[in-house]
């Protein structure tokens, strides 16, 4: 089944908003024939890091997250940089935000952030044969606290609702198997 895409008539810029530019784009709804006004925000894509150690254990990093106002479990990641390829991003993250570096890398795959209203993408990798050789290098605004989880204590925090960060969601899931069904259901 195929629907005709919505065909852009024009976008203007709204505001600059640090990591954000909102704009508003008017579409032609092609079933309706209407004009409609929509708001997008954009950003630089992001990359994150599924860190396993020999053991197969997963480095979460808990932060302080300023929109939930919560602190967050997630997996190491972040903005890529302009000019920077998405792997060079997560390699930086990885040692800004934990002190690790990896020998041993794999993509697992990309998905929008947030396809409703942002232009930005998430790209996934596995590191592996990792060394814990450098200082962290956090920004301004964060500072990030690092814990080991086997893959029960993963899947655990996950069923609990304990990991809440989408990104860090789809990473495990493509990864593992996080959320057994019959456990959920």
């Amino acid at each position: 089944m195929s629907s005709p895409k919505w065909k852009l008539l024009k976008s203007e810029f709204v505001a600059d908003l640090k990591i954000f530019k909102a704009r508003f784009d008017y579409l032609l709804n092609p079933h309706s024939q209407k004009e409609i006004k929509v708001t997008a925000l954009e950003a630089n894509d992001a990359a994150n890091v599924v860190v396993l150690n020999k053991e197969g254990a997963v480095l979460m990093v808990r932060q302080f997250r300023f929109g939930s106002r919560e602190f967050s479990l997630e997996i190491p990641g972040g903005f890529i940089e302009d000019g920077e390829e998405p792997l060079q991003a997560a390699k930086r993250e990885l040692i800004e935000e934990t002190g690790y570096t990896a020998a041993k890398w794999k993509n697992l795959g990309t998905i929008f952030s947030n396809p409703v209203y942002q232009n930005a993408k998430i790209h996934h990798f596995v590191a592996e044969d990792i060394d814990h050789s450098h200082s962290t290098d956090f920004d301004d605004e964060e500072h990030l606290e690092t814990q080991f989880y086997t893959l029960s204590e993963l899947k655990k925090a996950a069923q609990e609702n304990k990991i809440t960060h989408p990104h860090t969601i789809s990473a495990l899931t493509r990864l593992f198997n996080i959320f057994d069904a019959k456990d959920i259901y």
